[in-house]
């Protein structure tokens, strides 16, 4: 019986191998995905979460099998979330299985498991910041969070060690309101350790676009408004294009 245990076991590592090889055919790919697909159990489901880290040969395939995995996992419901949970923790990237845990957790069960994934991606200096940045592109865009869930979730991220990070975190604020919005991005903004172009001309113009009161910092923002900048000033306590 043992024997037989480690030979199911010996066969399911094979079909995921076979599910996770970028070099093989397409359908000898969706062949071993469809068995993971059958077998359903916690390890093929997270055999089947293992598709996400590899990026095969042809765009086009890679991207519908992506999907393919997706809606499985969805199709699988409360299932997926051990196995999606259990991948998440150790994967270069995030957008595909987010994507699936949006639509198989609730509210409460969707914000505990990426606030655990927050947790492991403190703001500061990180090799790979892939990680954070789909989740600050994925937070900002689900439809099922509050505002206040959002920016508080978010604002750390502004004024992080990565270029790209940072203007993940500034531009997902700008579909916020912008009476919350404000603080943060004033701060992103008046950090004298802030040297990207890119970064100020991203804050200033969701200033003048969503009209964000400048409170009592209006004169510190006056101030930055010069070389490539200076087409923009404040005037009413507001960014405004000149």
């Amino acid at each position: 019986m043992v024997f037989g245990l480690f030979s199911k076991e010996k066969s399911l590592q094979k079909t995921i191998e076979r599910a996770t090889n970028k070099l093989s055919q397409q359908v000898d790919r969706m062949g071993a995905l469809d068995k993971l697909r059958e077998d359903g159990t916690d390890e093929a489901l997270f055999g089947l979460c293992k598709r996400f880290g590899i990026t095969s040969m042809k765009g086009v395939e890679d991207e519908q099998e992506k999907n393919w995995v997706v809606d499985v996992l969805v199709e699988k419901g409360g299932a997926s979330i051990a196995p999606l949970v259990r991948y998440m923790k150790s994967a270069e990237q995030l957008a595909f299985p987010l994507k699936v845990l949006e639509r198989v957790a609730d509210h409460d069960k969707t914000l505990e498991i990426v606030d655990d994934l927050f947790k492991g991606e403190p703001p500061g200096y990180v090799r790979m910041p892939e990680r954070r940045i789909d989740m600050l592109r994925w937070i900002t865009e689900w439809k099922g969070a509050t505002d206040d869930e959002v920016i508080t979730r978010v604002a750390p991220y502004v004024v992080d060690f990565d270029e790209n990070s940072r203007f993940s975190a500034i531009d997902g604020l700008a579909t916020k309101d912008p009476a919350k919005i404000g603080p943060p991005l004033l701060d992103a903004l008046l950090q004298p350790e802030e040297e990207s172009g890119r970064i100020k001309r991203t804050i200033v113009e969701i200033l003048d676009r969503k009209k964000v009161p400048l409170g009592d910092r209006g004169p510190q923002v006056a101030a930055l408004l010069v070389g490539q900048l200076a087409d923009f000033k404040v005037d009413g306590g507001l960014v405004k294009k000149r």
